[in-house]
This record gives C-alpha cells, sequence and structure tokens, in this order.
C-alpha cells in the first residue's frame, strides 16, 4: 500500500488505483483465508491424535516410527521461521531433542523456555531422506511440573 502511494504521489496517475488496491487487498486476504482454513484443519485432528498417539521420549524416536502418531513433552530450545507463518521449535526433554515443524501458525503463541506438549506425526526431515522429525498438529503449554 506504501508503494502504492508513494507511486501515486510522484507521478500523480490515480487510474493506477483501480487495479492496484484490489490487488494489495487480495494480497492480504488470500493469506489470511489460507492461514484460517489451515488452523481449522488442524484444530479438527487435535482429538483424534490425543485419542490414538502415545507418550514417547525423544530418544527412542526413530525413522522406524514413520507415520506414527506421537505425543512429546519438553521445552523449546530455539523456534525458526515464526514470521513466515510456519514455525519450526526444536524441543527437548532429558533424552534428547527434536525438530517440531508446523504448517500453520499455532493456537498459542510459543516461546523460548516454554514447556510443550506436542501432538503430531513422524516423518522424515526431507521428503527421500533426512533424520526423524515431527509433523506438528498441536503444540501447547503445560505446567512445568507436568514435564516427564
Amino acid at each position: 500500500m506504501v508503494l502504492i502511494a508513494v507511486y501515486v504521489l510522484a507521478t500523480g496517475d490515480v487510474s493506477v488505483l483501480i487495479w492496484a488496491v484490489p490487488s494489495a487487498v487480495m494480497l492480504i486476504l488470500i493469506p489470511l483465508a489460507l492461514n484460517y482454513m489451515s488452523q481449522k484443519q488442524y484444530a479438527s485432528l487435535v482429538p483424534v491424535y490425543e485419542a490414538e498417539a502415545k507418550t514417547t521420549r525423544i530418544r527412542a524416536i526413530n525413522l522406524n516410527m514413520l507415520g506414527q502418531p506421537v505425543r512429546v513433552k519438553g521445552v523449546v530450545e530455539r523456534v525458526y521461521f515464526k514470521f513466515l507463518n510456519r514455525p519450526q521449535y526444536l524441543v527437548a526433554d532429558r533424552t534428547g531433542e527434536i525438530s517440531v515443524k508446523m504448517f500453520t501458525s499455532p493456537a498459542e503463541d510459543v516461546h523460548e523456555g516454554d514447556v510443550v506438549e506436542v501432538l503430531g506425526t513422524i516423518v522424515k526431515r526431507y521428503i527421500l531422506t533426512g533424520d526423524a522429525v515431527i509433523n506438528c498438529v498441536s503444540i501447547r503449554k503445560v505446567e512445568n511440573n507436568q514435564q516427564s
């Protein structure tokens, strides 16, 4: 919107507003709508994962568990790519650490140092290769004394 305003002020050409303003509005609304739909889909999966996921220590997670739903409790050590709306967390318990990837923003704002419970599926880091990571459906804060 700022670039549109600068262009109009610099050139005096207001006819550009006919296409520029609707385009700018769509560039804002489309990602918001996609994020809303993605969050709604993930929220509908949480009860299924809560029923099926087994509580697992991070050290026990390996590539033989691909596709299995898991529940992990630990401390968030690092947070990546929050600004891209595709956050990735490094979660650790007393046995190790694992990367937890989300493909939408979580319901709760999670920061470094938070004790969390993660529900998700074990996948490979990359499509064909890589170590095991968690494709996260839900990450939520829990009390410190609940960490196992």
